[in-house]
């Protein structure tokens, strides 16, 4: 059965773009697109140089869109007058097909190179491996990440800085990614030898759909993935990932460090480089390794002292 989907457009000055796609997001729990282009979650990338930029949100069309459109209103009234340019223009709300948008923005997500030896390729593109290429072959479903995006590519190329120079050519086991998405963390570990590892999502729309990517890039009986509340994880991870809002990060900081083992590392993503300090303060109990930047945002990794 075809969902019909409500989509909330709203018109603001370029320079508030990155606060209202990080508000949507975090509002509707699903994707953003701009200017017409749909992108992987969060993105600003092929944005155009003009003034005034379209920014999109989508949800089901359920009896919440009308107090969901109240929200991004007031988000609008309170936030944008701090921006150059702003003129409040009120939110449009249009239905949209999910079997229209889920094929539209295909068109954008073609096969990349991230790091030194991992390339992400759509499943319906074709591309010539290189030796030594680890190959993560990605349905992304609706919304939920190509992993091209920069939170997700420096997450990847963190982990992978991390196996390169683990002694053994495997990542520190078991791995835990939170927030999966789409999966491609987990199926990143995978090829880098973890044997197992742990997805967890809120949303059991993206647990299904990181077990799809998991079939199609034959990782899947190395992956456990489910909606599990992370609280309820009482082992602990050799390496931990968690690629979700800056605000996340820091509600959850106590519960991350608790589960990343002695010894182990945590790389934290999906944060506004605005935001970095206040997300490091919060796990300053670790020692910081790193913190790459690319475009607006940042990548934090951590690393817990061994036992004495």
């Amino acid at each position: 059965m075809t969902t019909d989907w409500a989509e909330i457009a709203c018109e603001v000055p370029a320079a508030m773009v990155d606060s209202l796609a990080a508000f949507l997001v975090e509002l509707t729990g699903n994707g953003v697109s701009i200017e017409n282009l749909h992108l992987d979650t969060f993105s600003l990338d092929s944005l155009e140089d003009s003034p005034v930029k379209q920014v999109k949100g989508y949800l089901p069309l359920d009896p919440a869109l009308e107090e969901t459109r109240s929200k991004v209103e007031r988000f609008l009234v309170e936030h944008g007058p701090s921006f150059d340019g702003f003129v409040y223009v009120p939110p449009v709300v249009s239905t949209i097909r999910n079997e229209d948008w889920a094929n539209n923005w295909k068109a954008y997500f073609k096969p990349v190179r991230i790091g030194e030896r991992m390339v992400i390729k759509p499943t319906w593109e074709e591309y010539q491996e290189a030796e030594g290429d680890l190959m993560i072959q990605i349905d992304p479903g609706m919304a939920f990440g190509t992993g091209a995006h920069p939170t997700t590519r420096m997450c990847l190329e963190s982990l992978e800085r991390i196996w390169l120079q683990h002694g053994n050519g495997t990542l520190p086991e078991p791995a835990l990614d939170v927030g999966t998405g789409s999966g491609v963390l987990s199926i990143a570990a995978a090829l880098m030898g973890a044997q197992r590892i742990v997805a967890v999502d809120i949303d059991p729309e993206a647990v299904r759909v990181t077990e799809e990517n998991l079939a199609i890039n034959g990782v899947a009986d190395r992956v456990a993935a489910s909606t599990t509340d992370l609280a309820e994880l009482k082992e602990e991870f050799g390496v931990v990932l968690a690629n979700i809002l800056a605000e996340e990060l820091v509600r959850l900081s106590a519960q991350l460090i608790a589960v990343v083992r002695p010894g182990g590392w945590l790389i934290l993503s999906g944060i506004l480089t605005e935001k970095a300090a206040m997300v490091s303060a919060a796990f300053s109990t670790l020692t910081a390794v790193e913190a790459p930047t690319e475009a607006e945002w940042s990548c934090l990794t951590f690393r817990k002292e061994e036992r004495g």
